[in-house]
């Protein structure tokens, strides 16, 4: 497994870390659950780049596991991560006014739906549209494809918890149960899937172009 592919996976147990404060129901003071929270969107947006990043690496355009290669996909990361990561806090802090949400702008905060839900959902797309050119129209195979398309229906499935099924799981329970816990649990297993996808395509048994000076690992 490159190293990329590695700051993926580390990136996904920041967030998973993350994510067992900010809907694990922990009895947090509020100002840690806002900083929970605001890392948490941090490390989401951060990590759906990174993973965006090694779709690209898979077409060779940087050889990937290279200093240049690993400094690029860091700092492009921690950018984002400390950028999403600062209007999350100042948005839940109220520190300079310019991503406060009230009545006035219909508690809306644009700046953090795009970082926070737009595009990560658009570097997912990205991935997983790559990744299937890749597979078929470069490697000539199919059966990592399986992989592919089940981590994304177990991604699809997370969400649709999170977002449809949650309401009615918390009025039959009366607000004990939610759907963030099984959005969680297939967002793993999505994660899971993905690392099969990605030792399935690193095979050192794959088809490799002849070319000097090109290739995929």
């Amino acid at each position: 497994m490159g190293p990329e592919m590695q700051l993926f996976l580390l990136a996904f147990i920041i967030v998973e870390i993350c994510e067992i404060f900010t809907v694990g129901g922990f009895p947090l003071d509020s100002a840690v659950l806002k900083g929970f929270s605001a890392v948490h969107v941090a490390a989401i947006t951060a990590t759906c780049w990174i993973l965006f990043l090694n779709a690209l690496v898979g077409f060779q355009f940087l050889d990937d596991g290279t200093p240049v290669s690993l400094g690029l996909c860091l700092a492009s990361a921690l950018l984002f991560f400390v950028g999403t990561g600062y209007i999350a806090l100042d948005t839940a802090f109220d520190w300079t006014g310019e991503f406060a949400t009230d009545a006035s702008n219909h508690y809306r905060n644009i700046a953090l739906y795009v970082l926070y839900q737009l595009f990560p959902l658009v570097l997912l797309v990205a991935f997983f549209v790559l990744e299937a050119v890749l597979v078929i129209r470069v490697l000539g195979e199919f059966q990592p494809m399986l992989y592919l398309s089940a981590a994304g229906l177990l991604f699809a499935i997370g969400q649709i918890f999170n977002y449809v099924i949650s309401t009615h799981l918390c009025q039959a329970s009366h607000g004990k149960v939610n759907g963030a816990f099984f959005e969680t649990l297939f967002t793993l297993l999505s994660v899971v899937t993905v690392w099969f996808f990605w030792s399935s395509i690193t095979e050192d048994d794959w088809p490799m172009p002849m070319a000097v000076g090109s290739g995929y690992n």
